[in-house]
């Protein structure tokens, strides 16, 4: 291949205008125009009945705001916002909810900058990867801009990490320490929970950075959330085998039930095992957390110590000093512990962020891998699901009995009956 050839190919040819992306953009326009519209009639409507003196309306339409484009996932689009003028002098003033002032890209790209740094893009490439996601009109987005958004974002995680918490009550807590390698110093560990509201809702409760998973660096982190008026701790935290997280828990809210991670202690006791074992230990813990009573669940954990304790002592020893943690799950109704038994919730949220730290060396400074990770968190949570059967949490925040899932009925209610 000669050289002019090569040139050849490396230059790209311009890029014709493509008649589907172009519609869709007319279309957002125009349902954009259409919404805009309606929220106006809905503004004007308040004031129809708003008379001058001579009988004419107070409050008209008076024109457009200059006009001005947003950043979408399909590129940009040109939108107008109406005015409108007070003849009275009220001061009556037309804000679209919809287009409020000064936004300039959509949600949607505003939650892609992070994600893009955790799948690994750095700072300086985010220009060529918009302009390929965007169109090639993704203005505004240098690496400057983004360096200045993260700088945002770190103000935000510190004004969210002050709110207040008196009025939050939560049920159950996910807890768990990431790892990640930050620039110019040791690993960062990411300690963050994940708690269910009283109304079954998940919330991020917590993010914060420490060296390691110590007693000290949660104990820092409860007194702070307790600090800001959570004083009543959840009924029940899910974590793994970390002691620091279970000692600060303990001092802080001495009234939470400990559960610790199946999927955690299974993966502690199989890699004590040789390959060739492993499948079948793993089938017997299985059957110890799948069965339907606590009595059924300590003779399953009986049965598998006295079958592999004598050859792989230390990995039976493993299991059976959490006993009475891992089996915490039967003091509340069966319809949870498909979501108590395990912090699936934190794992699956930072599988992103373990894939950068695969990505890439590092993560940067502790100040941008925590505002990154907040904002991922955020933009997870819009998404996360109520728990199952969440009216039953009522009856746990009111400290009804449960035994092996089911409610405890009390006898003198038995008689009433």
């Amino acid at each position: 291949m000669t050289k002019s050839t090569l040139q050849a190919v490396s230059q790209p040819e311009p890029q014709a205008t493509d008649p589907l992306h172009e519609l869709l953009r007319q279309g957002a326009r125009d349902l954009i125009t259409q919404a805009v519209e309606a929220e106006l009639a809905t503004f004007l409507a308040q004031y129809a009945e708003k008379r001058l003196e001579d009988g004419r309306q107070a409050v008209v339409r008076n024109g457009h705001l200059p006009e001005r484009t947003v950043q979408t996932g399909i590129g940009d689009v040109s939108v107008k916002v109406p005015k409108v003028r007070d003849r009275s002098g009220g001061g009556a003033c037309f804000n679209s909810s919809l287009l409020p002032p000064y936004l300039r890209r959509a949600r949607s790209v505003e939650e892609l900058i992070p994600w893009l740094y955790l799948k690994g893009v750095s700072t300086g490439d985010y220009q060529e990867a918009l302009g390929a996601l965007l169109g090639e009109k993704a203005k505004g987005l240098s690496a400057n801009t983004v360096s200045r958004l993260k700088k945002q974002w770190e103000d935000e995680h510190t004004t969210w990490r002050q709110m207040d918490l008196s009025d939050r009550r939560y049920v159950y807590w996910w807890a768990d320490g990431i790892y990640s390698k930050v620039r110019m110093d040791d690993r960062l560990c990411l300690l963050v929970i994940i708690g269910v509201t009283e109304h079954g809702r998940k919330e991020l409760v917590a993010v914060e950075d420490g060296f390691r998973e110590s007693a000290d660096s949660w104990e820092a982190l409860l007194t702070h959330l307790r600090e800001r008026g959570l004083t009543t701790g959840p009924k029940l935290a899910v974590g793994d085998g970390a002691m620091g997280f279970w000692a600060a828990l303990s001092k802080i809210y001495p009234q939470t039930d400990h559960q610790r991670c199946w999927v955690h202690k299974t993966a502690n006791v199989l890699n004590k095992l040789p390959k060739s074992v492993q499948p079948k230990v793993k089938s017997d813990l299985q059957e110890i957390w799948m069965a339907q009573t606590r009595e059924g669940a300590h003779k399953a954990f009986d049965r598998t110590l006295k079958r592999f304790e004598a050859k792989y002592p230390k990995a039976m020893a493993c299991l059976n000093k959490d006993r009475d943690e891992l089996l915490a799950f039967y003091d509340y109704p069966a319809e949870h512990w498909v979501h108590i038994r395990t912090t699936n919730p934190v794992e699956s949220t930072f599988s992103t962020v373990r894939l950068r730290t695969k990505r890439s060396r590092n993560c940067g400074s502790r100040a941008t891998t925590l505002a990154m990770v907040f904002k991922l968190l955020q933009s997870a949570q819009k998404r996360w699901r109520r728990i199952k059967h969440f009216q039953k949490l009522e009856l746990v925040v009111n400290n009804v009995k449960f035994q092996d899932g089911e409610q405890v009925i009390d006898q003198s209610d038995r008689k009433a009956a």
